[in-house]
């Protein structure tokens, strides 16, 4: 059952990455001359203020302002698919560790518990990313909070990856590596929930 639940989480993931690509794909505009890259800026700049990260949100969302120009709802997803592709490289990054020679049985282990946390994290995400799909339905502001209580989960299982090497007799070097990379993570999914929190 648990291999079962793995493969379909292994699954979601890569269907997530690959509607991610065609996300960015189908809605990319060209800019226009009318258009006003320096409002799309501004835009930017005062809703990453909402954020716990604001010169973190201003730098990884950059790229997508013209694609997000003055649209909230764009912004949060654009977020979201900054966070998901985060969360695919954390994913990476422990995988890669848990396969490094030399590792003890106990720091597999908590590489092994931590990369079902990361995937996780992944499927939350794309979770939250399909309920703002759904915002223009009726029933918007429980889609709204559906996507609020799946964010916050991805948040909690980044952050219980972290706590799987408290306490644990871990190289201190395997510890600061997961660390950075799954603080790094918990930043992106952060700044993506504020701005679904201050989406209305």
């Amino acid at each position: 059952m648990e291999n079962n639940q793995y493969n379909l989480k292994k699954f979601c993931n890569f269907l997530t990455l690959i509607l991610t690509i065609l996300f960015f794909i189908s809605t990319k505009q060209p800019t226009s001359a009318a258009e006003t890259p320096q409002n799309y800026t501004n835009f930017l700049i005062s809703k990453c203020s909402n954020t716990t990260y604001p010169t973190l949100c201003i730098k990884t969302l950059q790229p997508f302002t013209s694609y997000v120009q003055t649209d909230p709802l764009r912004l949060c997803n654009a977020a979201l698919n900054v966070a998901i592709q985060g969360a695919h490289d954390a994913s990476s990054t422990v995988s890669k560790l848990a396969l490094q020679k030399g590792i003890s049985h106990i720091e597999a282990a908590a590489l092994k518990d931590c990369i079902y946390d990361v995937n996780d994290v992944i499927y939350e995400l794309s979770r939250t990313l399909n309920e703002m799909g759904h915002l223009g339905d009726a029933d918007r502001e429980f889609k709204w909070a559906n996507a609020k209580t799946w964010a916050s989960a991805a948040i909690s299982d980044a952050e219980s990856c972290m706590d799987g090497f408290t306490g644990r007799n871990v190289s201190p070097d395997v510890t600061n590596k997961i660390r950075s990379c799954l603080f790094a993570q918990e930043k992106l999914i952060s700044i993506a929930l504020a701005l679904i929190n201050h989406l209305y």
